[in-house]
């Protein structure tokens, strides 16, 4: 079975979507390092993005995975581990 990846690109998009762009922000290779606290998105943010990324990924995230992530390239890797998980689970 393929596994879906989910990327940086994918993670600015929703961010955008359900929080905003924060103070003009782009995710890329300067700033995928950056945390979540520097680059202007609150936990709130963060936990309503989780949300849109189960829902469009079909993946469950837990809000401690999610707050513990603390980059953007953090977070990209453990929706990617979650991801690759549930294709390895037994149907």
């Amino acid at each position: 079975m393929s596994v879906q990846k989910f990327s940086a690109d994918d993670l600015h998009r929703i961010l955008i979507e359900g929080a905003g762009e924060a103070d003009g922000v782009i995710l890329g290779p300067d700033t995928v390092d950056m945390t979540f606290d520097d680059l202007g998105y609150e936990s709130i943010a963060l936990l309503e993005t989780a949300s849109r990324i189960e829902r469009e990924f079909d993946v469950r995230l837990s809000d401690e995975e999610v707050l513990d992530a603390q980059t953007p390239s953090g977070l990209v890797d453990a929706v990617n581990a979650r991801l690759r998980a549930a294709a390895d689970a037994p149907a």
